[in-house]
């Protein structure tokens, strides 16, 4: 089995930082994309930033210049590094990423269950 764990979210005033992580874990021969989606309420979930295992980056317009992904390939593990945060940067964060496991021939997507960010103003 293969199990994706956020941590880092929690309450932060309007113009501080937060630094989420996401580690998998299980049984995994190879990690492809990793990726941090963001869910506000009454509103539906989307990209935040993404990853992939070569580097490449994207992320959402709301948070360019703002957010850094990065990611430990040796430890699994994805980063979002938040700065300057916003109100409207309060949603749960979650991690997402394609993974191969091992003695396993597809890849699969697959969700954390979050963490919540909040930002006051």
């Amino acid at each position: 089995q293969v199990q994706l764990v956020e941590s880092g979210g929690g309450l932060v005033q309007a113009g501080g930082s937060l630094r989420l992580s996401c580690a998998a874990s299980g049984s995994i021969f190879s990690i492809s994309r990793m990726g941090w989606y963001r869910q506000a309420p009454g509103k539906q979930r989307d990209l935040v930033a993404g990853i992939t295992s070569g580097g490449n980056t994207n992320y959402a317009d709301s948070v360019k210049g703002r957010f850094t992904i990065s990611r430990d390939a040796a430890k699994n593990t994805v980063y979002l590094q938040m700065n300057s945060l916003k109100p409207e940067d309060t949603a749960v964060y979650y991690c997402n990423a394609d993974i191969t496991q091992r003695a396993s021939t597809y890849t699969r997507n697959y969700w954390g269950i979050g963490t919540l960010v909040t930002v006051s103003s």
